[in-house]
Formats: C-alpha cells, structure tokens, sequence
C-alpha cells in the first residue's frame, strides 16, 4: 500500500504536538510501493525527510517537500544458535512494540532501552541509548533505499559509523535514503547493564532480578521522570549529554564537587546534561507556552500551544546560559528542521 496526501498536518506525527503542514505525505508499508514509487517519481535533493515515530525532531510550521512515513511492518527471525538470535524488522515497527516482543521471547539486549518513544527505523539513525545500553551494541546491519537509483543496499554495523546519538545516517547519508529494516543480534544469556542510573535501587522491590523485571524496572524510572506526549508534549532528552577532557572536567570539578561524571577513553568525561540544567535553576521554569519539565531538566515540553519559534527561542536561551556558567557548549539531541 502505498498514500500520498497533500497538505497533510503532522501535528498528530511528533510527539511535541506542534503543526506543520507537509506539502506531501508518503506513507508506504512495503519495499516493493516505496521502491516503485522513488523509480518513477523525482525526489529533489534536500526536500524530503523520512518521519518515524516524530518523537525526536522538531517541524518547523511548514515543510515544502517530501514527507516519507515507514509503516513496514513485521519480525522476522533469520537464524538461531545456543549463544543468540539474528532478527529482521520492519523499519516501521514501534520500538517498545519491538523490546517487548524481545523481552517475551527471552531474548537479551533491548531491556534498558524500553519505552523509548520512535520507529525500529529511527533507532539506527539516532542510536538511541538508555541506562548504559545504546542501539549499535546489537545492531549487526541495515537495509536501506537510496533515494536517487532506488536501489536495495545493506550497511553492516561498523560502516554505520556509529557513535553517541550519531550515525552515518545523520551525516554522510543524510536526506539520501530510507531506511526499510534493521537486522538486531540478542542474547539468549543474560547480560545485564544495571549500574546506570538508579535501576539497581529501583530492582530491589523484586525478588529476583530478570528480562521482564529489568524492562519493568526501566519503564518505572522513565515514567517517573519523562512526561505523558499527550498530556505534555515533548521529545524526550533534548539535549546530549557533553562529552568534555578530563582537565576541563577536573576544573569544573574544583568548583562543583558533587557534579556527576562518567569518564570516557581518552581522558574525556561525559556530564549529565540534565544536571547543568538543574544547578543552573532551569527546572520547572518557562514561559506560558513552553518550559522545562519539572521532573527531569532534560525534557522541554509544549506547555499550551508552543509553536516551533518558541521552542527554539527557550531551548537557545538555555544552552547559551549554560555555556556562560560552565564553558560548556550543549547540543540540541532532536533532529531541528528550523524556520
């Protein structure tokens, strides 16, 4: 099957809720229509954005141009062995629709990255991450469509220039293709990462700690941190967390002693963003429109109809305080198809 729509709002397509009008809208549920489709039609270079689960990218009140929707569905197991499993899914498929098949099947390696909002397809673009698992650590290679010959090509992980919230898809392959399944290797061991965050704290209320207690465990925190996108709209982290040396971190440190820290190769540290944030008095503070949520500094959500400018104008307002107190510069997470 494959729709096009003209003039169509994605309001109800990103998690922040805001409107936007896409001159066209392709939504396709099989390789073959989106094939045929790229064959036939001319897609102009820089005028089409592939749109999965719209919870981590901010539209602007118009986009003029080519919006792709992945509705391809399905998971298919490819091969087994004693130690693991190779699965092939649909670019399509919600993300928690995905871990929580994998968790039913006893099959290792999504737990922590339960309830991310977001498409399979989008998993690999943002190598989503969460509690000290990221989405490159089980991805073995994805399919994708390139846009100018429609033609079928596969990537393997290590040509996936994988890195934190990046990938080749977000640089060298950006607006050049569409992404139509990703292949995951999970465990059939257990292979829990439980010292991120607070999971081992929150694991203690159950009596023995496994797949389905682990997912339990996760979903528990991000509940308890991240708001409901439809009673507040957002898109989860917005910000990266930084990634500085180890004798900026080491000068920050003389001045803020308890400042969390998660030291890198290299000599680099990583700073939780949401911290700065936080000391920096940012939580729960805002205008009528949009603010920072009150239980994770991380989050900025659309209060009461936010446009795309309001967004930006807050979000800027915060990473240049945070550059003036600490001489860190923090990045936008989401994908920012500004004005």
């Amino acid at each position: 099957m494959l729709k096009i729509s003209k003039n169509k709002d994605l309001k109800n397509y990103n998690t922040f809720n805001l409107p936007c009008i896409a001159d066209k809208f392709i939504e396709f549920d099989s390789v073959e229509d989106i094939k045929e489709f790229l064959e036939v039609f001319s897609v102009e270079k820089n005028k089409y954005f592939v749109l999965g689960g719209g919870s981590n990218v901010l539209f602007s009140s118009e986009f003029k141009g080519f919006v792709f929707y992945s509705q391809i569905s399905g998971i298919e197991l490819i091969s087994e062995g004693e130690e693991g499993v190779l699965l092939r899914i649909g670019s399509g498929v919600v993300w928690d629709s995905f871990v929580k098949y994998t968790v039913d099947n006893n099959y290792y390696g999504t737990e922590n990255l339960s309830i991310i909002p977001g498409t399979v397809g989008a998993s690999a673009v943002q190598n989503i991450g969460a509690y000290g698992a990221e989405a490159k650590d089980i991805i073995e290679k994805v399919e994708y469509l390139d846009i100018d010959t429609a033609e079928l090509k596969v990537i393997t992980n290590k040509d996936c220039n994988f890195a934190y919230r990046d990938s080749i898809f977000k640089n060298e392959l950006h607006n050049k293709i569409i992404i139509t399944h990703v292949y995951y290797r999970l465990q059939k061991q257990a292979e829990f990462k439980l010292d991120y965050g607070n999971l081992k704290e929150v694991l203690k209320q159950y009596d023995e700690i496994n797949l389905k207690t682990v997912r339990e465990a996760v979903i528990q925190t991000r509940e308890a941190k991240l708001p409901d996108t439809e009673k507040l709209g957002n898109a989860g982290s917005f910000f990266k967390n930084p990634v500085i040396t180890k004798a900026e971190f080491e000068k920050l440190q003389k001045q803020y002693p308890n400042i969390p820290n998660y030291p890198l190769k290299n000599e680099m540290v990583k700073i939780p963003a949401g911290w700065l944030i936080d000391n920096a008095g940012w939580k729960n503070k805002g205008t009528e429109r949009v603010g920072v949520y009150q239980n994770q500094a991380l989050v900025i959500v659309n209060k009461a109809n936010a446009e795309s400018a309001d967004i930006i104008n807050f979000y800027k307002k915060i990473q240049a305080d945070i550059l003036l107190k600490y001489k860190i510069n923090i990045e936008p997470e989401i994908i920012i198809l500004a004005l």
